[in-house]
C-alpha cells in the first residue's frame, strides 16, 4: 500500500512539473492540499514544522504575497554520509542529502535554507513589486529530504482586514478571490489553519472553506498555539469534533514561539516539546496520538494518496477531453508541411475553393456559420431590396416639389406665343419626365448597398486555417474584390438605362394609367367637396355668430328659426350637386375632348353677370354659354373673348383690352414707350397688369380654370409616376442579382485560379504569420504535454 501511495504522490508530482513547466497553470486540476489561514494563525510555523526546515519569510504584515507550491519529496538517506549531533543542528542548514530547488532557477541547488528564504523574497518582489500587494503567479519549490513525506502542499497569503502601510485598499478582496480560486477546486484538499486561543466561531478559513465545502468533506482543521489558551480552557471539543465537525476532523499542533525562533532552536527539541505537551496536559493526554506536526505530516500524506487515487480516474477522463480539444485546435491551425511544389499548389488550390465555397453560401444562405446575431449575406442583399430600396421608392412624392406656380409656368411655356384652347399634351411631358428622374438615386443608392454587402462578406469568408497565410488571404480578398469592382460599373449604367428608357418614351396608353376622363372626374369631385365643406363651415360660423348675439340680447333661438336657417345651406349644396351631375355627365367619350378643346371666354363670375341660366354646364365654362367666341362684350372683337395667360383674381379682361389699355397708358407716356422699346424698363411696372396674377404672400393666384388645369396635370403626373415606380422597384433587383451578385457567383472561382494559381506565387502566397506560428507549435507542445501525462497515468490504471 505504501508503494502504491508513494507512486501515486510521484505521480502527481510528475503531472504537476510536467504541466507547470509546459503550460504554467494548473489545467489538469491535479489534487493538492491548500493552506489557509488568517494573518498570524501560524501558517508558516505549521509548514516549516512539516518540513523541519525554517524557510519561510517571516515579518509584519502580508510576507506571502505570491501562492508558494511546495513539492515534498521524500529520499533515502546516505549512510556514507554522518549525521552531526541535535547540539549543532541549524533550523536553516541543510542536512545530508537534503536540498531545496526553484522551477525559476533551474539545476541550482539551495543546501541553506536561509537562501531559500531569501530567495523567495527576491522573487516575489521581482514579480509582486516592492510594495505590499498580491500577484496570482505561484513560486514552485521542491524540498528533497529524507525526513519528509510526500507531499504536495499550496501556501496562500494570509486574510487580513485592514490595509497597513503601503498595502492596496482593496487588499482584502484580492486576497479572498485569490484564496477562493485555489479552494474551490474539488481536486483541492482545504487545510484550514486556525488559532486555539481565538473563539472557533470568528476563525476565517474555516468561513472560507464551508462556502466551497459545505458538508467540510475535503477540509483538513488544524489549531495552532494550543499551548497558548487561557487557563482554565482547552480545545478537546474542537478536536473532538462536538463544536465544528469535519469528515478529516480537527489536529492540533503547538508551534515554536517567537522567542524560539529569534533564538535559532533546533527544530527537534521544538517538535519534542510539542510531544512532550501534549502527552503530559491532562485534557489532551487521551488524545496525544492524534495531535502534533508528525500525526499532521502523516495524516495528510494518507489522505492525499487516498484523494489521489479517488480522483485519478476523473483525472484521466479530463486529460482525455483536453486532449481532443486540442487535437481540434491544431487542426484548425494545419499541421502539414509542404515540402515540394507539388504539395504546395494542392494546397493553394484546397485554400481558394474553400474561400470560393464560402463567399457562394454566404450568399445562398447555406453557410454553416450563419449569425445569430444581425442580418447577413443573402439576408442582408434582401433587406435592402425589399426594406431599404422598397421604402426609399415609396417615400418619393411625385409632386412636392412641383408647385401650382410652377405647373401653371409649364403649361404656358408649352403654347408658345398662341392661348391655349386645350390643357396641352406637351405640358404633361415637360413635368413628369423629371420625375422619373427622381427615381435614379435610390436606385444607383440600391446597387451600391449590395456591392459594399458582397464586399463585406469577401472579408468574412476567411477560415482559422486561411489566417496562417496572411499573405494568401489578402491575394484571394483582392481578388474578389476587383471582380465585384468590374462588375459595379455594367449594373449602374444598366440600371440609369432602365431610368432613361421610362424617360424616353411617355406611354399613356398603359392600362393602369389614369387617363384625362378619370382624372378630371377625379378633380371636380375634389373640387365639389371643396365647396360642400366650405359652405357648411360658412353656415355653422353664421348660426354660431347669430346664436352668440341672441344671447347676449336675452333671447334664444327656437326651432322654427334653426330649420330655416338650414334651408339655405341645403338648397346651395342640391343645386351644387345638380350641376355636378351635369358636368360629369357632359364629360363623356367627347365630353373631355370638347371641353378640354374650348377657348376661354370669361369666368363664371362674367357669365353669371351676362345671364347665364343655371342649366349652364361645366362646358359652358369652357367653350361659353352658345359656343366658342359667342360669348362677348359689346365693343369687344371675338378674339378678345378668350382669357390671356396673364390674369388676375378679380376680374379677367381680355387679351386685346389689355394691349389697349397698355397702348393707352403708353400713348400718354412716350417717354416710357421709349425706354420700353430700348429694353431699359422693367414692364413691370407699366401698368400692364402683371402684378395682379399674384397674391399678397407671392403664390401664384390662379383663376378657377388654371387650378382646374393645374390639378388634373397633378393627377396625371401621379399616376404615371406610380405606374414607373413599380416598373422601377421590380426591375432593379432583377437587374442587380444577374449583372452583380450571380455573375461574381458564377465566375469567383475561375477568377481565383487564374489570377493565384502560379508557382511563381506559391512562396510568397504560403508565407506563414509569426503569431499564428507561435500559436500552432504552442499547440503542439501542449499536446504532447497531454500525451504525456496521459502516459504516465497509464503506468498505474
Amino acid at each position: 500500500m505504501a508503494a502504491l501511495g508513494d507512486d501515486l504522490l510521484r505521480i502527481v508530482n510528475q503531472l504537476q512539473d510536467l504541466v507547470f513547466n509546459t503550460i504554467g497553470t494548473d489545467s489538469l486540476d491535479l489534487p493538492q492540499i491548500v493552506v489557509v489561514g488568517s494573518q498570524s494563525a501560524g501558517k508558516s510555523s505549521v509548514l516549516e514544522n512539516i518540513v523541519g526546515r525554517d524557510f519561510l519569510p517571516r515579518g509584519s504584515g502580508i510576507v506571502t504575497r505570491r501562492p508558494l507550491i511546495l513539492q515534498l519529496i521524500n529520499v533515502e538517506p546516505d549512510e556514507s554520509i554522518q549525521a552531526l549531533p541535535n547540539s549543532y543542528q541549524n533550523p536553516t542548514q541543510a542536512g545530508p542529502n537534503e536540498w531545496a530547488e526553484f522551477h525559476h532557477i533551474a539545476g541550482r541547488r539551495f543546501t541553506d535554507f536561509g537562501d531559500v528564504k531569501r530567495e523567495i523574497e527576491n522573487e516575489t518582489a521581482r514579480v509582486a513589486g516592492s510594495n505590499k500587494g498580491i500577484n496570482r503567479q505561484p513560486i514552485n519549490l521542491k524540498v528533497y529530504s529524507p525526513n519528509v513525506l510526500n507531499l504536495t502542499l499550496v501556501d496562500l497569503p494570509g486574510l487580513t482586514k485592514v490595509p497597513i502601510g503601503d498595502q492596496p485598499a482593496d487588499i482584502e478582496k484580492q486576497t479572498r478571490t485569490l484564496i477562493s480560486e485555489y479552494i474551490a477546486k474539488p481536486n483541492s484538499i482545504i487545510l484550514a489553519v486556525s488559532p486555539a486561543n481565538v473563539d472557533i466561531v470568528n476563525s476565517e478559513a474555516l468561513k472560507l472553506a464551508r462556502h466551497v465545502d459545505p458538508l467540510g468533506r475535503r477540509t483538513i482543521g488544524v489549531l495552532t498555539k494550543v499551548d497558548l489558551m487561557d487557563h482554565g480552557t482547552n480545545a478537546l471539543d474542537i478536536l473532538s469534533g462536538r463544536v465544528y465537525p469535519l469528515k478529516l476532523g480537527f489536529i492540533g499542533v503547538v508551534n515554536r514561539s517567537q522567542q524560539d525562533i529569534q533564538g535559532n532552536r533546533p527544530m527537534d527539541e521544538a517538535l519534542k516539546a510539542e510531544s512532550e505537551f501534549f502527552r503530559h496536559h491532562p485534557a489532551y493526554r487521551n488524545i496525544a496520538a492524534r495531535c502534533g506536526t508528525q500525526y499532521l505530516a502523516k495524516t495528510l500524506n494518507q489522505t492525499l494518496m487516498i484523494h489521489i487515487r479517488e480522483r485519478l480516474p476523473d483525472i484521466k477522463a479530463r486529460l482525455n477531453t483536453l486532449m481532443g480539444q486540442t487535437q481540434q485546435e491544431l487542426a484548425s491551425y494545419g499541421d502539414m508541411h509542404f515540402s515540394g511544389k507539388e504539395h504546395r499548389g494542392s494546397m493553394i488550390l484546397q485554400l481558394m475553393t474553400r474561400f470560393a465555397t464560402s463567399f457562394i453560401s454566404s450568399i445562398d444562405g447555406t453557410s454553416t456559420e450563419i449569425s445569430t446575431k444581425e442580418l447577413s449575406g443573402g439576408a442582408r442583399i434582401y433587406y435592402i431590396f425589399n426594406s431599404v430600396f422598397g421604402h426609399s421608392l415609396e417615400t418619393i412624392d411625385p409632386t412636392s416639389n412641383l408647385s401650382a406656380l410652377d405647373i401653371r409656368t409649364a403649361i404656358r411655356n408649352s403654347t408658345g406665343p398662341r392661348p391655349s384652347l386645350f390643357v396641352p399634351e406637351m405640358a404633361f411631358d415637360l413635368l413628369v419626365k423629371p420625375q422619373i428622374k427622381m427615381l435614379e438615386m435610390p436606385s444607383q443608392r440600391c446597387v451600391e448597398l449590395v456591392y459594399e454587402e458582397l464586399i463585406k462578406i469577401c472579408h468574412t469568408c476567411g477560415s482559422t486555417e486561411l489566417s496562417r497565410y496572411p499573405r494568401l488571404q489578402a491575394k484571394l480578398i483582392e481578388v474578389v474584390s476587383d471582380l465585384l469592382r468590374e462588375r459595379l460599373g455594367p449594373a449602374s449604367s444598366y440600371v440609369e438605362s432602365l431610368i432613361s428608357i421610362q424617360r424616353a418614351y411617355i406611354n399613356t396608353n398603359h392600362p393602369n394609367f389614369l387617363g384625362a376622363a378619370a382624372a378630371m372626374s377625379h378633380v371636380v369631385s375634389n373640387k365639389q367637396e371643396r365647396e360642400r365643406q366650405k359652405l357648411i363651415q360658412d353656415e355653422r360660423e353664421r348660426r354660431e355668430k347669430k346664436r352668440l348675439q341672441e344671447i347676449s340680447n336675452g333671447d334664444g333661438p327656437d326651432d322654427e328659426e334653426k330649420g330655416a336657417g338650414e334651408e339655405p345651406v341645403i338648397r346651395k349644396l342640391h343645386s351644387k350637386a345638380a350641376r355636378s351631375t351635369s358636368t360629369v355627365r357632359d364629360i363623356g367619350p367627347g365630353g373631355l375632348s370638347a371641353s378640354l378643346n374650348g377657348n376661354r371666354s370669361a369666368s363664371p363670375a362674367r357669365l353669371s353677370m351676362q345671364g347665364a341660366n343655371p342649366k349652364d354646364s361645366f362646358l359652358n365654362y369652357f367653350f361659353g354659354k352658345d359656343g366658342a367666341g359667342m360669348v362677348s362684350q359689346p365693343g369687344t372683337s371675338p378674339i378678345s373673348s378668350s382669357l390671356p395667360r396673364h390674369v388676375s383674381q378679380s376680374t379677367e379682361p381680355t387679351f386685346s383690352g389689355s394691349i389697349r389699355r397698355g397702348e393707352d397708358k403708353i400713348a400718354h407716356r412716350p417717354a416710357l414707350s421709349d425706354a420700353l422699346l430700348r429694353g431699359e424698363t422693367s414692364p413691370k411696372g407699366l401698368g400692364f397688369g402683371l402684378d395682379s396674377q399674384f397674391g399678397e404672400n407671392g403664390e401664384p393666384a390662379l383663376t378657377e380654370r388654371e387650378a382646374m388645369e393645374t390639378e388634373l396635370i397633378r393627377a396625371l403626373i401621379s399616376s404615371y409616376f406610380n405606374i414607373v415606380r413599380e416598373t422601377i422597384a421590380d426591375q432593379v433587383p432583377k437587374a442587380v442579382m444577374h449583372l452583380l451578385v450571380n455573375h461574381c457567383k458564377d465566375v469567383v472561382q475561375n477568377r481565383l485560379v487564374s489570377s493565384l494559381y502560379k508557382e511563381t506565387l506559391f512562396e510568397e502566397l504560403l508565407y506563414e504569420d509569426d503569431g499564428v506560428k507561435k500559436e500552432r507549435e504552442k499547440c503542439e507542445k501542449l499536446l504532447e504535454t497531454y500525451r504525456e501525462a496521459a502516459k504516465i497515468i497509464g503506468e498505474v490504471l
